[in-house]
């Protein structure tokens, strides 16, 4: 049961930080709720979806979000999400999960390697 408030609170630390707390869940999803990584993901989307889409709504209140811009931008993400969720299907979850802990891996070593310097004058 600690575990999962760990999770909970992980995730929701690194979703205010801007670094996305699905990368946490999933992890938690998968190596300690026993779920395969595609299922991980699911769920994942799950929660993220209505997040997104209270986002949305409350940018395009607030006059932050250019809709003709976006428009590309809306399609083409759709069309990688769909491709995407064929790839990870056909992969398979064993697969998935060495490819999404490689990629884990890559981004930690690029965060600790080459983080760019904010110098301001």
């Amino acid at each position: 049961m600690i575990q999962l408030y760990a999770a909970a609170f992980l995730t929701g630390i690194f979703a205010a930080m801007g670094v996305g707390g699905g990368m946490i869940l999933i992890i938690y999803l998968t190596f300690f709720a026993g779920f395969t990584q595609l299922e991980a993901q699911g769920i994942n989307l799950v929660y993220f979806i209505p997040v997104a889409l209270l986002s949305v709504i409350i940018h395009t209140k607030n006059k932050l979000i250019s809709w003709k811009k976006i428009l590309p931008s809306l399609v083409a993400g759709t069309a990688a999400a769909a491709a995407g969720a064929w790839a990870a299907a056909f992969i398979g979850s064993d697969m998935l999960k060495k490819i999404f802990g490689g990629f884990i891996l890559i981004i930690g070593i690029k965060e600790l390697l080459f983080k760019e310097s904010n110098s301001e004058a």
